[in-house]
């Protein structure tokens, strides 16, 4: 990878160091040394990931290994696809640079970062002669270019990547491909690189505008894994360890409702996950794109929140207020609330408007909007929360703050934060920049608001759910816990985003939603909640709950150890929680 990209480029500069680990520790495993790039049957790379020498070095090095491998795997599949499937003879390749691309990149660096090292295959075949190259960029061709050689990348360890070497293609060619939407036959995010013919690209006949301004996206669009790489790799590179699970849950949470509820215990950086989690994609207090808010205990009304009417009769705008008009007026731009410390007061009293407003999204065209927030006799214009803001809070559970509700937690996705691990510091070592990329809106926002968007193209899956959350809810409801409608379909929507972002294995995005929207809502000292947490042990993991030998479960591990959690609480002490104070 030339030197030039080095900077705009880390996630794939990630990959590509840890396959190369992963090439020179091989022998150390009792495998035959060989070069990962050399292997061209995915199920050899299985073999690799399967024996206990990889197992180990990828738990040290936080799935890192395993997702590097997986990628090259995925691609490895593609190309296999892509050679059966073949009908016209390709002379076109498409060259995603999302990760590259930046506003008002100069023709001579959209030619660079267009031509230098790939994995790509050039030469002539029977059903391959490529001509042109295409810049792809948020699934638009932004330049094409006439091949006219090729040469091996003559970097250490990149001599199975080439460089290629064109020049601009004919104006009419030029005319009638640049602004084509490609996403149709070039999907996914495994993959770069795609072949076609000239001829496919003439038959489509979706052309679209070269985005501007607020418009710009930086990085793949929706359900593209690599912007949930660019996120963890953005955090690492600021010296703080998150797993990608998580970020990969976080993200999700915001997906399928835009409001998170972060806890865990003092100091395991809950606050600046969320920092960190916006401004890599572009969102700072800077821009106006940010803003936190401390929550204070004496709050008893939304007054200090969204503002109030003073003594002279002029409408005093409270913090939140402020973000939700900078919101409405950059719908484009993705805006993020961070409440800080949000159960220092009753959060059913300072939040209540905005939870009530936040249930009665709905559609208004392409767009979701809300009943009214705030009169527009007191702000000058209606005030409704736009589709574009994010609300997060963070949350410590001890003598000073107050609990939940289930008004409250039915709304959220509650997320725990509480794995810490104090002799781990490879993450340190990444010493390359990761700037923040602007995205657009359009990558974050939900897609759904009712059960009705997914069950004509998720019917199967919306089932699955549903009976796994009925099975659940046969135990809640000795206690009066169980689950509604709401609360069923958000974690549909959030296994439906999953599914089509392929972020997360099934049972363990299944895993998250019920350690995050289901095991909150149980608390108390009631002779049956010992009785729910081990008949849901045993629903988890498949035998019965032993103290003195814990078994962990496969299929919900987080949740799982959650349960043993509170039980060995409710044991010890006579009262549990999910909270830990």
């Amino acid at each position: 990878m030339n030197e030039n990209l080095k900077n705009k480029e880390i996630t794939r500069k990630k990959y590509f160091d840890a396959i190369n680990i992963v090439s020179n520790e091989m022998i150390n495993w009792g495998l035959d040394r060989v070069d990962i790039y050399s292997l061209s049957d995915p199920e050899l790379i299985n073999r690799v990931m399967s024996c206990n020498g990889f197992i180990e070095k990828n738990r040290r090095g936080n799935q890192m290994y395993s997702a590097a491998l997986n990628h090259y795997k995925k691609f490895l599949i593609s190309e296999e696809r892509s050679d059966k499937n073949m009908v016209n003879i390709d002379d076109v390749v498409l060259i995603k640079i999302n990760q590259s691309y930046y506003e008002d990149i100069s023709p001579e660096d959209l030619y660079k970062v267009t031509s230098e090292s790939w994995v790509v295959s050039l030469e002539k075949t029977p059903t391959r002669d490529i001509k042109y190259y295409c810049s792809i960029y948020n699934n638009i061709i932004i330049q094409v270019y006439e091949l006219t050689g090729f040469r091996s990348d003559p970097e250490p360890g990149k001599e199975k990547r080439f460089i290629l070497e064109g020049k601009l293609a004919s104006e009419e060619i030029r005319k009638q491909l640049i602004s084509l939407d490609v996403h149709t036959i070039h999907r996914g995010s495994g993959n770069p690189i795609k072949y076609t013919s000239l001829k496919t690209l003439l038959d489509i006949k979706e052309y679209v505008e070269i985005p501007s301004e607020d418009e710009v996206v930086l990085i793949e669009t929706v359900g593209d894994v690599d912007l949930i790489d660019h996120i963890h790799s953005f955090i690492t590179s600021k010296g703080f360890n998150y797993s990608l699970s998580n970020i990969k849950n976080l993200y999700l949470s915001l997906r399928s409702k835009p409001f998170v509820i972060i806890s865990g215990i003092s100091g395991t950086g809950k606050t600046k996950i969320v920092q960190l989690f916006a401004e890599s994609i572009g969102a700072m207090e800077d821009n106006g794109q940010f803003k936190l808010i401390p929550v204070r205990p004496d709050w008893s009304d939304s007054s200090e929140l969204l503002g109030y009417v003073d003594l002279k009769g002029e409408f005093q705008r409270g913090p939140m207020t402020e973000m939700v008009e900078h919101a409405m007026d950059h719908p484009n731009l993705p805006h993020f609330v961070l409440l800080d410390e949000m159960n220092l007061a009753r959060v059913e009293y300072y939040f209540s408007d905005v939870l009530s407003v936040m249930e009665s999204r709905k559609r208004d065209g392409d767009k979701i909007t809300s009943s009214q927030l705030l009169d527009g006799k007191y702000t000058g214009r209606e005030i409704k929360l736009p589709e574009n803001l994010y609300i997060i809070g963070t949350v410590n559970m001890d003598e000073t703050t107050h609990p939940f509700s289930k008004k409250v937690l039915d709304r959220a996705n509650t997320i725990e934060f509480n794995d810490i691990c104090l002799d781990r510091f490879d993450f340190l070592e990444i010493r390359e920049e990761v700037k923040a990329q602007r995205i657009s809106n359009e990558q974050l926002k939900s897609s759904f608001i009712s059960l009705k968007d997914v069950w004509m193209t998720q019917k199967p899956l919306v089932e699955k759910v549903s009976q796994k959350l009925a099975n659940i809810n046969k135990y809640l409801e000795s206690i009066n816990a169980h689950v509604g409608y709401r609360v069923r379909d958000e974690i549909c929507f959030y296994m439906v985003h999953n599914e089509n972002a392929e972020l997360l294995e099934e049972h363990e995005a299944f895993d998250f939603c019920v350690m995050q929207k289901i095991l909150p809502r149980i608390t108390g000292s009631d002779g049956r909640i010992d009785q729910l947490l081990e008949n849901l042990f045993t629903y988890m993991t498949g035998v019965p709950y032993d103290a003195d030998n814990v078994q962990e479960s496969r299929e919900y591990p987080r949740s799982a150890k959650k349960v043993a959690e509170m039980l060995r609480r409710y044991h010890k002490d006579g009262f549990t929680s999910f909270w830990i104070s």
